[in-house]
């Protein structure tokens, strides 16, 4: 089965690491092209492609203020993103409790075993 375009999924579109990075810059709130080039240290042509796929995704939004494009986090558009991993809570939930308990019974049995 082929992939869907990075554009129009947004798991494809986080799956890039200067994407992802991106994101978490603008987890600080709404940030100019120059600021995230600055942040980032990417080129902007590199910048601006990336923001316009975590638009069209979106996982971005962005609005014009004069000559600047001003772009922030939509996290709605993280939303599926976070469904499917909130699933896998419950696993590692339960995992985590599993090795409490396991820790728990290797010191009971240490305390046992001192002199």
């Amino acid at each position: 089965m082929a992939r869907r375009p990075t554009t129009f999924d947004p798991f494809n579109a986080i799956a890039e690491p200067r994407r992802r990075r991106i994101l978490n810059f603008l987890r600080r709130g709404e940030r100019s092209v120059g600021d995230v080039v600055r942040a980032t240290h990417f080129g902007q042509p590199q910048v601006s492609k990336h923001l316009g796929v975590l638009r069209k995704v979106g996982l971005v939004a962005v609005r014009g203020s004069g000559r600047r494009r001003l772009y922030r986090l939509n996290a709605r558009g993280l939303k599926p993103v976070h469904q499917w991993v909130s699933a896998f809570e419950r696993f590692w939930n339960e995992s985590f409790d599993r090795l409490d308990a396991c820790l728990k019974e290797l010191q009971q049995q240490e305390k046992k075993n001192e002199p």
